[in-house]
């Protein structure tokens, strides 16, 4: 396959970026997007051009940290796909892609198709954890979970982190993030001790972040390569405002 890439370059970010266009040729219908991006890399630098950063690490779809803007859509054409399990057959020979980094104020620019994360962090950080001492692993059957609960909080837990729902949302809202990480826990009987108190420091970290309001326009879940459903966005809604009026009267 030959391809035109238009490509994102910025040095830093409080540089101005701009478009850069190369072509490449030989490209395998069988690589994947960021192997294509590899080797658009070895053509720079054997032409003596600075190679394009861009964020990987486990190529599998499990890390979430390939954060690319294909075409305008987060992590490209294929659904429930991330970048680095997106293949080349879904482009046909000629195509000119557009690659973006994730645009959001909460994600700033690093340089090129690299942009801060960090926002996400400070979010698990607010509450996304248990604290209760729970000793050894416990008997299987000694804590009894309804199915209908595990498997809600086993499809929340699915969430990798990427950063897709902000980029797809037009607010650059983390609802559907925070919910999810704050759903899994609130879900099961270890998490529901430090619920109210969760869902309020999630949600202030996530509105002292910078991240816009959910408006359910539903980019986000239709973005999320894991699926995630809209239904913990709702969820995380009825306990946060549980949570502020217990504080309040409390």
């Amino acid at each position: 396959m030959k391809l035109i890439l238009k490509i994102w370059r910025q040095d830093g970010p409080q540089d101005e970026g701009d478009f850069e266009i190369h072509q490449i040729d030989q490209v395998s219908e069988d690589s994947s997007f960021l192997e294509m991006l590899d080797q658009l890399n070895e053509q720079l630098l054997g032409e003596g051009i600075e190679p394009i950063l861009f964020d990987h690490d486990c190529r599998e779809g499990i890390c979430g940290t390939c954060s690319l803007t294909i075409n305008g859509l987060p992590h490209g054409p294929e659904n429930s796909t991330t970048t680095c399990q997106l293949h080349m057959r879904k482009f046909s020979d000629g195509d000119t892609i557009t690659i973006e980094p994730f645009r959001a104020r909460a994600f700033p620019v690093v340089r090129d198709l690299v942009v801060d994360r960090s926002a996400f962090d400070r979010i698990t950080q607010a509450g996304g954890f248990i604290t209760v001492r729970t000793g050894s692993a416990p008997d299987g059957n000694a804590l009894p979970v309804p199915k209908d609960d595990s498997d809600l909080a086993m499809d929340a837990a699915a969430c990798i982190g990427c950063g897709a729902c902000v980029a797809s949302c037009k607010n650059a809202s983390a609802m559907l993030f925070t919910s999810a990480k704050a759903g899994h826990l609130n879900l099961l009987p270890q998490g529901k001790a430090e619920k109210d108190k969760r869902v309020l420091a999630m949600v202030s970290a996530m509105d002292g972040a910078g991240f816009g309001n959910c408006r359910n326009y539903g980019e986000c879940s239709a973005a999320c390569p894991k699926d995630i459903s809209l239904d913990y966005i709702a969820k995380l809604n009825r306990d946060h405002a549980k949570a502020k009026i217990k504080k309040i009267f409390s």
